[in-house]
């Protein structure tokens, strides 16, 4: 539980662990006590304001361009203590795409390591290179040199000021900087603790990625609340997630996207049944893959929505049906309304498979109101003003609401299909596929069709060691009664790896640009049946041709 004293800001979380001898991070094999990891914090706010004068109109901006180590924990600790903004850099993205998301969060110190370094050669992202600080540098160690010692800020930020810009994952679009401030993200941590159940006890493993607000929000800042232990590691590995579990006792993890698929796919370890886990938190996980992972380390999984722009948060109840978001939490006034119309949509009619009668039901979820807890995005007002109308906060995810009240994901708010005359969204129908055996990860998107509307392309990996059976895959489909006689694919592409977002968000992007013209080996449905042949260059072209016939090859994808 959290203390009884709710912090108004995250620099108040932090310098609450100031004389704490408890363990508090752990990496490789190293650790640090609490007071040291506020102490190491110091430090570098006072190199910090010694470095950097503050810019007129806004605060100091630290780019943060690290792995998961601990100088990253530092940084985040110091210049919330600073007043300073810190500004988490996507090490996946390229060096161009790099420099641009430098320049438009206005970074004012940059800070790197050896192997992320060459990612800034030759950019332009208009940091002096005196205030570009790699860590394995020397150098680094004599910035920080005159500031041992440093005590910590006798006035802290308030709780209007920014304590961070997190970049979005970028799994709908060009990632956008949310803005962060002290007072929300001191308030939220107060909030998770007791969703997380983080205890002083509790030994958090974080492997997500600290430039990520589901690694900040979820995991170390909590942890910093309640003085746990937080085991650091450089980035997820699902061959090594088990062996660090065993290694450092962890009961809590957090987790994004296929991560808990890739775990599963690797061989058990004899420990896991028997693992210190006790909780996995996370988002976007399949219902089998949230029941094995339970299995495997005897361990709780629970889903939940939420976003870094953490206007509203849905969670899971105890009566929550399988497979649904849950209610939204508190007492915030959660919709799913048209997007074209604003009108709230009608509330879902499931039939006993499951299955959505309705497609009218899917909008957008909305929180009523909430605009007002929209912090914006930084430097961005035309995507600010996209999620705002009037008062109310658009998410950009789409959903539909049961008659019981529960809400239920159904993708993001370019994953509308239109097929036949009938709209749908993906989500509902990467269910049903996630579930076929030998399919470790299933994702849905639209391709066009030759003479209107869409038509579904899957994309599956397999489980290690597993081939693609178009026979079984087809017999599977036909046997689902939650099954939708126009989500059939298509197409289906067997891919090696799903592509990701950088905090293990799929990113489907590359996969609508490619659609059937890929290396990967394809099949196509035959006619409206339960076969699939392999897509040859003949397949190709007669597909081209029907495109032609129709007066739409604009729309074919390019080759």
């Amino acid at each position: 539980m959290a203390p009884e004293t709710a912090p108004e800001t995250f620099a108040e979380v932090v310098c609450s662990r100031l004389g704490d001898d408890a363990v508090g991070l752990r990496f490789e094999d190293r650790q640090w006590t609490w007071d040291e990891v506020v102490r190491e914090g110091a430090v570098r706010a006072a190199a910090l304001t010694a470095l950097v004068p503050e810019p007129e109109g806004r605060q100091v901006h630290v780019g943060v361009l690290l792995e998961n180590v601990p100088d990253f924990v530092f940084w985040i600790s110091g210049a919330a203590m600073a007043g300073a903004v810190v500004v988490g850099i996507n090490a996946s993205r390229s060096g161009p795409e790099l420099a641009h998301d430098i320049r438009h969060a206005d970074v004012d110190l940059l800070v790197t390591e050896h192997r992320l370094a060459h990612l800034l050669r030759g950019g332009d992202h208009g940091v002096p290179d005196h205030l570009v600080l790699d860590i394995d540098d020397a150098a680094y160690a004599e910035v920080l040199a005159p500031h041992r010692g440093a005590a910590v800020p006798e006035r802290l930020p308030g709780p209007d000021t920014i304590a961070m810009l997190l970049f979005s994952s970028g799994s709908t679009g060009a990632p956008k900087a949310v803005v962060v401030g002290q007072g929300r993200l001191g308030r939220l941590t107060d909030a998770l603790v007791d969703r997380v159940r983080l205890r002083r006890d509790s030994v958090t493993y974080l492997c997500m990625p600290l430039f990520h607000g589901n690694a900040v929000m979820l995991n170390l800042a909590t942890a910093m609340r309640v003085g746990a232990t937080v085991a650091l590691t450089r980035r997820f590995s699902a061959s090594g997630f088990s062996e660090d579990v065993h290694r450092y006792g962890a009961t809590f993890v957090n987790y994004v996207g296929r991560a808990l698929s890739y775990v599963l796919a690797r061989p058990e370890d004899p420990r896991d049944r028997t693992s210190t886990l006790e909780l996995a938190f996370g988002t976007e996980a399949s219902e089998a893959d949230v029941a094995r992972f339970a299995s495997r380390f005897g361990c709780e999984v629970v889903e939940g929505y939420g976003s870094s722009e953490g206007v509203f948060r849905i969670a899971r109840t105890p009566d929550t049906p399988a497979g649904a978001l849950g209610v939204a939490a508190g007492d915030a006034d959660v919709r799913v309304l048209d997007e074209a119309t604003g009108a709230e949509c009608p509330r879902a009619v499931l039939d006993d498979a499951g299955r959505l009668c309705n497609p009218e039901a899917v909008g957008q979820l909305v929180a009523i109101g909430g605009a007002v807890r929209f912090e914006g995005y930084w430097r961005n007002p035309e995507a600010t003003a996209d999620r705002v109308r009037g008062a109310d906060f658009w998410s950009g995810d789409l959903a539909y609401r049961d008659e019981q009240g529960y809400f239920w994901f159904a993708g993001r708010s370019s994953d509308w299909l239109r097929v036949d005359s009938e709209n749908f969204a993906a989500a509902p129908v990467e269910r049903v596929l996630q579930r076929v055996p030998g399919v470790l990860s299933a994702v849905v998107h639209a391709v066009p069709d030759p003479s209107t509307g869409d038509q579904v392309m899957c994309a599956v990996e397999l489980e290690p060691g597993q081939t693609f059976d178009p026979t079984a895959f087809a017999g599977f489909l036909a046997e689902q009664p939650d099954m939708g006689a126009k989500w059939w694919p298509r197409f289906v592409r067997v891919t090696d790896r799903i592509p990701l977002t950088a905090s293990n968000k799929v990113d489907k992007a590359p996969l609508r640009a490619a659609a059937w013209v890929t290396d990967d080996p394809v099949f196509v449905r035959v006619g409206r049946t339960a076969a699939y042949v392999a897509l040859d260059a003949a397949g190709r072209a007669a597909i081209e041709a029907e495109f032609a016939a129709h007066g739409r090859t604009a729309l074919l994808p390019a080759t």
